[in-house]
């Protein structure tokens, strides 16, 4: 009997580690790679950019298990607008700017659902709109504002665009300590050419 008892406990043993095995697999693109653990990601992942000589680098190492960035990849000093103390905002290089988690590639899976407004196609409106917002110390965003628009909807457009973006930011950093600094999200709206 306890042998019988022993056995269906190691039984359920190995079929739980298997479970749990099976549960986390690799997964690997050409812009990012990790963990997933039944679809959510575990772990240190590693995300990746081009270069302009096509190159694949990681652009940035984050872990999802601690929420802790481990790694970026620095594109050189950058002024960005920081509330440097309660209400009083200035600019600054920081340390470290507000990234997104994934970097440009996982950004632009948002920013390339931009749709062209009806308006700005009849009228033949192009150019960029840049869409401002504060990055918080918990990397939520916020106070979304049109920074420099066209008009004919695409200011609306590229307004609705920031808003779809997931709280998935990390903060700037001045010095040590984590700092609200303002994003600045540049969109194109260009025609097809006949």
């Amino acid at each position: 009997m306890r042998n019988t008892i022993y056995f269906i406990g190691q039984f359920w043993l190995l079929l739980a580690l298997s479970l749990a095995a099976n549960a986390q697999k690799m997964h690997t693109t050409k812009w990012e790679s990790g963990l997933l653990d039944h679809r959510t990601k575990v772990g240190p992942w590693e995300y990746y950019g081009i270069t302009r000589s096509k190159e694949q680098i990681v652009v940035q190492r984050y872990d999802h298990t601690t929420k802790e960035l481990l790694y970026y990849r620095p594109v050189g000093e950058m002024t960005y607008s920081i509330e440097a103390m309660p209400g009083q905002w200035t600019r600054r290089i920081v340390d470290r700017p507000p990234l997104f988690i994934g970097g440009e590639a996982a950004l632009a899976a948002y920013t390339t659902q931009l749709q062209y407004p009806q308006q700005a196609q009849d009228r033949n409106v192009q150019g960029q709109v840049t869409v401002g917002f504060a990055i918080d110390t918990l990397g939520r965003a916020s106070a979304h504002r049109v920074l420099r628009g066209i008009g004919a909807g695409c200011d609306q457009e590229a307004l609705r665009i920031a808003h779809t973006i997931p709280d998935e930011w990390i903060p700037a950093k001045l010095g040590t300590r984590a700092v609200p600094a303002e994003y600045e999200l540049t969109l194109t709206f260009r025609l097809a050419q006949p």
